[in-house]
């Protein structure tokens, strides 16, 4: 039997909700493969802010650095604006722990229709590497002169050469995996990379990031790559969205190209995420994609794919391949199936019955 420590963050709105249900497969997957699951739960969040002044307290770090992994649910609140929430709490966590790479795996699945008609299942199936700890979202800035009719702000871009080179050295590695794994039916897409600039209009961190990335693929020429304008790449990741296997992109880029990726898929309450320190130094955290959704947070409606997906994504992360994919597979199997669906899906099941569908589908394999 083998033991995962996990910190539990549920937040706020519907991560309450979606955290149960992740849990409750973990527990019935680690029953049929040996592996036992202890939780340290958090109360930070939004509620937490409005109450005491801060989202986590200020040895927050301390508390969850010891741990296997961290599972958050959701963060944010109406009355606590985004910017409070997200620095104080989600940035803290990725940038001290080095949790360099946010992965967020994008695929159509059989039985759940893309609102794109060329988003066909068994053909769109890629990753978005997004850098996770620096490029546009950064501290450096400020505002002046508030208030009067010159008031400015100011907001630095920090692109260094270590950062942009692991995050394009975990996509090819990525991919070189990714092509092994789809050798026996190799696609055009198997060992694929694209990377995300706008080399064109930023003059000075997107040439950077160009130049490395043509330096370190130049190291690896077994994997094709090439790179696309953010807005044409948008527009392609619509029009055609099986020709994709890898992207690497800035913490922008990657932020917005990701959400897109999860709607061409059939919806961001679908869309799992993992933000990870790959050197294993620190806990990595894994994270639905969706936000709290005080909107239908308390009716017990909330789609709870993303969580229940991240759940396998941190599975996979802790070294349970096996467990993990049948996970994912229960997932297909309650979709292909097109009985159950939550209300963003079309459908009328709530959260509990969803799960409970999604555990019968692990029991049955």
């Amino acid at each position: 039997m083998t033991t995962e420590r996990i910190a539990l963050i549920p937040g706020d709105g519907i991560g309450r909700e979606v955290v149960p249900a992740a849990l409750a497969v973990l527990e019935a997957v680690g029953r049929r493969h040996g592996i036992a699951f202890t939780y340290d739960e958090f109360d930070w969040s939004c509620e937490r802010y409005l109450t005491e002044g801060a989202m986590m307290p200020a040895d927050g770090l301390d508390r969850i650095r010891g741990h296997d992994a961290i599972f958050l649910g959701a963060v944010g609140a109406p009355g606590v604006p985004d910017h409070v929430s997200l620095w104080g709490l989600l940035i803290p966590i990725r940038r001290q722990f080095q949790q360099y790479v946010n992965l967020r795996p994008i695929r159509v699945f059989d039985g759940l229709d893309s609102p794109v008609r060329g988003a066909v299942a068994g053909e769109v199936d890629f990753v978005v590497v997004r850098e996770n700890v620096e490029g546009e979202y950064s501290e450096i800035g400020g505002r002046m002169s508030r208030g009067f009719p010159d008031e400015l702000a100011v907001q630095e871009a920090v692109f260094t050469r270590a950062g942009v080179t692991r995050l394009v050295d975990f996509g090819l590695d990525l991919a070189e995996r990714r092509r092994s794994y789809g050798a026996a039916a190799a696609s055009p897409r198997d060992g694929y990379v694209t990377s995300a600039t706008k080399s064109n209009g930023i003059v000075h961190t997107m040439p950077f990031w160009d130049e490395i990335v043509a330096e370190r693929t130049a190291l690896r020429p077994a994997i094709r790559w090439d790179q696309e304008h953010i807005d044409a790449l948008s527009a392609k990741l619509v029009l055609d969205p099986a020709r994709f296997d890898v992207i690497v992109a800035s913490n922008l880029f990657g932020d917005i190209l990701s959400d897109l990726a999860a709607a061409v898929a059939g919806g961001i309450g679908i869309a799992p995420a993992a933000n990870l320190n790959p050197a294993r130094d620190f806990p990595s955290m894994f994270e639905p994609v969706h936000g709290s959704a005080p909107d239908i947070a308390g009716r017990g409606i909330a789609n709870p794919i993303g969580a229940i997906w991240t759940a396998a994504m941190m599975l996979d992360h802790l070294g349970h391949l096996e467990a993990a994919a049948e996970v994912e597979n229960a997932i297909a199997a309650v979709l292909a199936a097109r009985e159950v669906r939550t209300p963003d899906l079309g459908g009328t099941a709530t959260t509990t019955s969803f799960t409970q569908a999604v555990l019968d589908a692990v029991e049955a394999r």
